[in-house]
């Protein structure tokens, strides 16, 4: 196995990104999220949005939660999610960046899930 390193670049984050949507997909419960989605066109967005997050990017203005609300998200979603970012993190990098990557996976994750609860879903 390679040795892992730390987030430094959009190179790392579209390897972040593409390996675990690649597995999250493989998610039975989540692939219905994804049924309308053209995923090439999503992913330089996903790449933008943590090139903002993990590297302090520029660019990325979008509302994350505003273009989630659409979505019929569960607690259970929320569960996948997290376990393969966490285990597509743990598995490729290792460092300050892949770490601040796991906080704000869980920062995410804990808000989006509160405001949906808020709505109703």
């Amino acid at each position: 196995m390679p040795t892992k390193h730390d987030i430094n670049n959009k190179t790392d984050i579209e390897l972040m990104v593409r390996t675990f949507y690649a597995n999250l997909l493989q998610e039975e419960s989540i692939q219905p999220l994804f049924a309308n989605t053209d995923f090439e066109a999503h992913v330089p967005h996903m790449i933008d949005f943590w090139s903002f997050v993990l590297l302090k990017e520029d660019g990325y203005k979008t509302n994350v939660m505003e273009r989630h609300f659409h979505l019929p998200l569960k607690e259970t979603h929320f569960e996948l999610w997290l376990k393969h970012f966490n285990h597509t993190i743990n598995n490729l990098f290792e460092g300050e960046k892949a770490e601040l990557a796991l906080q704000r996976a869980n920062s995410i994750a804990y808000m989006m899930q509160k405001k949906f609860q808020q709505m109703g879903n």
